[in-house]
């Protein structure tokens, strides 16, 4: 994979407000999702691509110094850029060092975060392995810290354009949405929303307004999804054990997809079974959004 035009989050001017507008999604939502998944450009092309997934290997990824504009400059962290817009929108698989530290202070957009490995402390709150957070635009969190003298990987999922202030909580900072620590070990699998993966589980790490929103899924040993199916909505996963076979790849630990609305995607056969972290921008249990297809 060649270097792409991939944004900076180091680079943009500071806002004075906070970016929580509600940018329409390409399949006709309002935008409530707060996810911004429409139309990206992916570390595999800087182009968009309708209708046509990309699922590779995040680690060959180039990594790039990553610093979010505002946060003090005392210790780099790198980052794979794994998708964007250009609305500042973006996923990135961050490596904070063990000695990573910043002040408390709040973001300009909706920030999400999902702990892979190492931990971290923000504020009161430890996140550790498989941990969640969603820290909407304006709240004001941390200090910040890596844990036990370990580096942490994360992703790190921007709703907009983000930066940092040093300022207490925004008077339209949304607080009631505000998920600080979620450990997901210690939440109970349920049932998913599709027949497609009726052998499937799901935890809902966070549910959006409009249906949609963050979750695990975990796909049993022997699925066999049969048939192709049109997804019409955006999605973004990322497999954290196992795999699954899409078609003629494997989708294996480390992976990152992106399926942008109204992709056919191939039968999903998985021998041994398999977990992924997933993100959608709408709700699924709709009738028409997700559709076998015969191929």
């Amino acid at each position: 994979m060649g270097e792409q035009n991939q944004p900076s989050s180091s680079i943009s001017p500071l806002a004075d407000d906070l970016n929580t507008n509600l940018v329409p999604e390409d399949w006709g939502g309002d935008g409530q999702s707060r996810m911004h998944l429409s139309g990206r450009c992916t570390a595999i092309t800087s182009k968009y691509l309708p209708r046509q997934y990309q699922y590779f290997d995040s680690d060959p990824v180039p990594k790039q110094p990553w610093q979010v504009h505002g946060v003090p400059k005392t210790v780099t962290a790198t980052g794979r850029v794994l998708s964007w817009h250009d609305n500042g929108a973006s996923t990135v698989k961050v490596l904070l060092p063990s000695q990573f530290e910043i002040p408390a202070g709040r973001f300009t957009a909706d920030l999400e975060i999902f702990v892979l490995s190492g931990a971290i402390q923000m504020g009161d709150w430890k996140l550790g392995k498989d941990s969640y957070s969603f820290i909407p635009a304006g709240v004001r969190v941390g200090p910040w810290k890596t844990l036990n003298g370990e580096a942490a990987e994360i992703l790190w999922m921007a709703n907009g354009n983000l930066q940092y202030q040093d300022a207490e909580n925004h008077p339209n900072a949304r607080m009631r949405d505000f998920i600080p620590a979620l450990d997901s070990k210690l939440l109970s699998w349920g049932r998913t929303d599709t027949t497609q993966f009726f052998e499937s589980s799901k935890k809902w790490l966070r549910k959006a307004a409009n249906g949609g929103g963050t979750w695990l899924l975990a796909i049993l040993p022997h699925y066999d999804g049969r048939q192709a199916m049109i997804q019409s909505y955006n999605e973004e996963a990322y497999c954290l054990a196992g795999y699954c076979d899409i078609g003629n790849y494997r989708f294996l630990k480390g992976h990152y997809g992106y399926v942008p609305s109204f992709t056919t995607s191939l039968r999903h056969i998985s021998e041994d079974g398999c977990l992924f972290f997933i993100r959608v921008d709408r709700d699924l249990s709709q009738s028409g959004t997700v559709l076998s297809y015969a191929d």
